[in-house]
């Protein structure tokens, strides 16, 4: 019998399992959309980095950083929408759905491109989605 069986075999017979429930996956305090803007501000600065260089090795692992901090961007909006924001939020804010499709979208958009207007409009979206987050907190 291996420690870790004796361990769990000690668990179980305390007693039975404590039911907790959350509204979100797990107590408040670990969603932040300052992580999405920490990657937004990595894509607009790899744009900037990017326009400013003659170095065509350098280009290619701005654009490969910009990309990938893109989508982490994406990443961080998808589980604050799918993850925090519940519909009473939506109904005080209808105008949620529409700021993260935007915000999405021009994190996609700034795959596409080194403008550094479209890093930032991103950055933009995501304060703007942030005032809405805090506004939750409350």
């Amino acid at each position: 019998m291996t420690l870790r069986t004796r361990i769990n075999q000690m668990l179980d017979s305390a007693g039975p399992a404590l039911v907790v429930s959350a509204h979100c996956d797990l107590p408040c305090g670990v969603y932040d959309p300052a992580q999405a803007r920490i990657e937004a501000q990595s894509v607009k600065a790899c744009m900037e980095k990017y326009n400013a260089s003659d170095d065509a090795d350098f280009k290619v692992r701005a654009t490969m950083i910009k990309e990938e901090r893109s989508e982490l961007v994406k990443h961080h909006l998808w589980v604050l929408w799918t993850d925090y924001f519940k519909p009473a939020h939506l109904e005080a804010h209808p105008q949620l759905h529409d700021l993260f499709w935007s915000a999405t979208k021009t994190a996609g958009e700034a795959k596409k491109t080194n403008d550094v207007a479209v890093g930032d409009k991103l950055l933009s979206e995501i304060d703007a989605i942030a005032e809405i987050f805090w506004a939750t907190k409350k």
